[in-house]
C-alpha cells in the first residue's frame, strides 16, 4: 500500500476503513476526543494500539506542524520497529505500515515520538484486505503522570553517539523519540500506564524558558490543557476526571534559568522567592486534583545550577505534605551538557524505579 492522499471515501474504494471510534482501538495519553471520529494527539508517548492479522495496512493521519521534521513511531508487540515521516503539506494521508508488519497476529502501536512541535489527527486504519482483528488490549492497573520538559519528552534521545555531549547541530527533531524517554522507560519497568505532559523548552512561568519564544509559555498555564501550543490553535482544557494517576513526577525547573538565572544569582531575592511560591502553588493545584497521589519533584541529569534543586527541596520541605517528595539522581545537574540519550535515560529510569519501589505496593492502591 503506497502513500495515499484521501480526498473522500471513494479515494479508498475497495479497501476497509476502520474508524477511530471502533472499540478495537486502544488509546493512551492525554488525547482530545471531542470528535471521536477524529481524535487529536498532542503529547509524547500518547498512542493508539490495535491487533492486526496481516501485512497490508495503512494509518490515516492529518498532521498539524509547528516546527521540526515530524514523525510517528511504530511498535510491534511492544518492540520498537521504526518511524515514518509525516507530510508537511495539509491534508489527510494514509501512511503505509507494511514495512513494520509481520505474518500472524500482532499488537501494533502507533505513537507520538515528539512533543507539541506538531499535533496529529487520527482517522483510523485502512486495510487492503479484511486483516483487522477486533480485540481490546488490556491496560496495566498502575497509573503515572509526568509534567516535564524536553528531557521528559525524549528529545534528541536517539543521538547515542553523543552521550554526555552537546546535541548535534541542526538536528531538526530527527533524533527525538519518546519511546526512549526516561518516563516511558520507567513506565515499562513498573508496568504502568503513562500520561507524559512534557514539552521541550517549557519552564514553570509564562515569560521564561524557551517554549514559544519570544512570548514563552510555562507549565503553570499548560498543565491543565490538552492542546497547549498557541501557534496551533485553541488551547483546550483537560478534564482531570478522565485520568487519575497514582504517581506524579514534576520534572521542571531547568529551563526557568532562561533568560535570567535568578535562582543561582540571588537565591533570597524577590524573583527567586516568587518562583518558589509559585512552584508550591503549582504543587497545590496538582494535589487538589489528585488527593491521594505520590508527587515526586525532581529535575534531571542535564547540566544546571544546583540552586534550582535547592529551591525544589526547600519547597517540598516547607509544604510538609508526606506524599510530596524530592528526588535527586546520582548525576542531577551534572550528567551531560546535552539532551539525555537512550543509555542515560535508562540509568535515570532505573534510579527512579528503585526510589518508587521503596514505597511498596501501597502507592499504587486506588
Amino acid at each position: 500500500m503506497a502513500l495515499l492522499k484521501i480526498i473522500n471515501e471513494e479515494s479508498i474504494a475497495g479497501r476497509v476503513w476502520v474508524k477511530p471510534d471502533d472499540p478495537a482501538f486502544s488509546y493512551e495519553g492525554r488525547i482530545d476526543f471531542e470528535n471521536p471520529q477524529a481524535p487529536v494527539f498532542v503529547y509524547p508517548c500518547s498512542y493508539v494500539s490495535f491487533v492486526l492479522c496481516g501485512k497490508k495496512a495503512g494509518i490515516a493521519i492529518e498532521n498539524h506542524r509547528a516546527y521540526f521534521q515530524n514523525s510517528l513511531g511504530v511498535l510491534v508487540d511492544g518492540a520498537y520497529r521504526g518511524k515514518f515521516i509525516l507530510h508537511d503539506e495539509p491534508g489527510l494521508y494514509v501512511y503505509d505500515l507494511s514495512a513494520f508488519l509481520e505474518d500472524g497476529e500482532h499488537v501494533v502501536t502507533v505513537y507520538k515520538r515528539m512533543d507539541a512541535c506538531h499535533y496529529f489527527t487520527f482517522y483510523g486504519l485502512v486495510t487492503e484486505e479484511n486483516a483487522f482483528v477486533g480485540k481490546m488490549i488490556e491496560k496495566p492497573a498502575r497509573r503515572m503522570e509526568v509534567y516535564g520538559d524536553s528531557v521528559s519528552a525524549g528529545e534528541v534521545s536517539e543521538a547515542v553517539g553523543r552521550c554526555g555531549m552537546s546535541d548535534p547541530d541542526g538536528h531538526d527533531g530527527i533524533y527525538s523519540n519518546s519511546f526512549y524517554s526516561y518516563p516511558w522507560i520507567l513506565a515499562r519497568r513498573l508496568n504502568a500506564r503513562l500520561h507524559d505532559v512534557a514539552q521541550g523548552g517549557i519552564s514553570l512561568h509564562d515569560g521564561e524558558g524557551w517554549f514559544e519564544m519570544p512570548n514563552t509559555v510555562g507549565m503553570e498555564s499548560c498543565y491543565d490543557r490538552i492542546e497547549l501550543n498557541p501557534s496551533l490553535g485553541a488551547r483546550k482544557p483537560w478534564d482531570f476526571e478522565k485520568y487519575t494517576p497514582h504517581v506524579v513526577l514534576v520534572a521542571i525547573g531547568q529551563n526557568d534559568a532562561h533568560p535570567e538565572d535568578y535562582m543561582a544569582g540571588d537565591y533570597d531575592g524577590e524573583k527567586a522567592k516568587g518562583w518558589r511560591a509559585d512552584y508550591a502553588a503549582f504543587l497545590g493545584k496538582l494535589r487538589s486534583h489528585y488527593p491521594k497521589a505520590l508527587i515526586v519533584c525532581t529535575t534531571t541529569i542535564l547540566g544546571h545550577e544546583s540552586a534550582w534543586d535547592q529551591a525544589i527541596d526547600q519547597v517540598c520541605h516547607d509544604l510538609g505534605d508526606p506524599k510530596i517528595k524530592h528526588f535527586m539522581y546520582s548525576k542531577t545537574g551534572c550528567g551531560t551538557c546535552g539532551h539525555i540519550r537512550i543509555p542515560e535515560a535508562e540509568e535515570m529510569a532505573a534510579e527512579m524505579a528503585e526510589f518508587l519501589n521503596g514505597f511498596g505496593e501501597e502507592i499504587w492502591m486506588d
